[in-house]
């Protein structure tokens, strides 16, 4: 027989250790769980840390003429000027869907699937153009950051618009009203 053929004729038996590769599978399926687990008592750990925050203000019955409304996500919220500080106490922490509504009142956030909150607008204190908070970078001015207080915590909230365009006359209207309201404010004290 020539080299070729015999090479041809010969098979090597197949071999499969099952044992091994179930050992293995099992145990990268457990590392996964112990992350998983380690990511979720980190999120609970950061929660109890921010229990001195207040509830967050619910939404008015009657909420007044919209300003201006918005669609698109909500990214959540860090302390301000800490863009990965992120806040995870009563539901801030979650990123959703997200419909903003401005009014005299302030900013009501409405969120399917988590909890709605307003952002007073006696608690307004700026609002810019960002490109990233916690957990989320974009290009430069594609995040809308509303900086507000709550309790004695001064908070950064990140939102996207489906039109990135609208981003612009947010930052100008709650600039002005928190203008208006500090404004107004500061007479008071003074008097």
């Amino acid at each position: 027989m020539t080299p070729l053929i015999q090479l041809a004729e010969q098979k090597s038996a197949e071999v499969t250790d099952w044992a091994g590769r179930i050992g293995w599978v099992a145990g990268l399926l457990l590392f996964v769980v112990f992350v998983y687990w380690l990511m979720r008592q980190g999120w609970k750990w950061r929660g109890s840390l921010q229990s001195g925050l207040p509830a967050l203000h619910e939404l008015p019955e009657t909420q007044g003429e919209a300003k201006l409304t918005l669609a698109g996500r909500y990214h959540g919220s860090t302390t301000a000027g800490q863009w990965l500080d992120r806040i995870v106490a009563h539901g801030l922490g979650v990123r959703s869907r997200a419909e903003l509504t401005l009014t005299d009142q302030g900013v009501a956030v409405v969120r399917p699937g988590a909890h709605d909150f307003l952002i007073p607008a006696d608690a307004l204190r700026e609002a810019r153009l960002d490109k990233g908070i916690a957990g989320k970078v974009l290009t430069e001015g594609g995040l809308l950051v509303v900086t507000w207080t709550h309790g004695d915590t001064l908070l950064d909230s990140g939102f996207r618009s489906d039109r990135a365009a609208d981003h612009a006359a947010w930052v100008e209207a709650i600039n002005s009203m928190s203008t208006t309201n500090h404004a107004s404010t500061t007479e008071g004290t003074a008097r």
